[in-house]
């Protein structure tokens, strides 16, 4: 057909079939295609151009929200992970402000049913700045990760698990010194979140995370308590065995 030269056809909405662009109804299957038929110019062409003929309008998306790119969601704000962090910033500057108070947050060798609640405190509670940074760091990165792929009821109910959990099972097995710290939500929040990767490497696909940093952050709280005594090694070990045993639902469930 040269570029000049009237349609050879339209297709019909209904049945699919190849139809005349001259006629009013399908003889296929009787639908309707125009009201009346088309007017011809000199050059046998019909004057309005058929519907079926007609361009679709363009696709277009709604009105954007704030700070939104077209076509990319907005990622929720990490509010549990900030809340988490902040919460342990304040109360590192109380206790330093006031050392006293260091026993009344503190995991000790007697924990029981009368001070079982310290292993929920000590996880906010930190007598080292450089293990503050280390530990609120990783739980920063990884809790950030986290909310962003499950929400921020995963991460809180990772960061008792791992953090309280690991303390309190810690007292268990008997302290030579007090314990206090995140280590153990830290390994926990990282674990849960490396998993999938892990999963994916095992299988030799390419995977997006960066899994040497992964393993240097986990290296790092895994040794934190070989230069803090209040970084217990059993604490921080039941946090990642937590963050290993959670990851494998959640990564069923992101996948489905």
């Amino acid at each position: 057909m040269s570029s000049g030269g009237p349609d050879l056809f339209v297709i019909c909405k209904s049945c699919g079939s190849e139809v005349s662009p001259y006629i009013t109804e399908c003889p296929y299957c009787g639908n309707r295609l125009r009201k009346r038929a088309p007017k011809l110019d000199r050059s046998g062409r019909p004057k309005d151009r058929p519907r079926a003929q007609r361009k679709a309008p363009k696709p277009s998306l709604g009105p954007l929200k704030r700070g939104e790119i077209p076509g990319i969601r907005v990622d929720a704000r990490p509010y549990a992970t900030a809340a988490l962090v902040l919460a342990s910033l304040l109360l590192l500057i109380y206790l330093r402000a006031d050392p006293a108070r260091y026993v009344d947050f503190t995991v000790l060798l007697d924990l029981d049913s009368s001070n079982w609640w310290h292993a929920l405190t000590a996880v906010f509670a930190y007598d080292s700045s450089g293990y503050a940074f280390v530990t609120l760091f990783a739980i920063a990165i990884f809790g950030w990760l986290l909310e962003r792929r499950h929400g921020p009821f995963v991460v809180v109910a990772l960061f008792l698990l791992g953090g309280a959990g690991g303390l309190a099972v810690a007292s268990l097995t008997g302290l030579t010194w007090p314990a206090l710290g995140g280590n153990g939500a830290a390994l926990a929040l990282l674990a849960a979140w490396a998993v999938p990767d892990l999963m994916e490497a095992r299988r030799g696909r390419e995977v997006d995370g960066d899994l040497l940093g992964v393993g240097v952050f986990a290296l790092l709280l895994l040794l934190m308590p070989l230069a803090v005594h209040e970084a217990n090694a059993v604490a921080g070990a039941t946090g990642l065995v937590v963050g290993l045993l959670a990851g494998l639902p959640l990564a069923r469930l992101a996948r489905r």
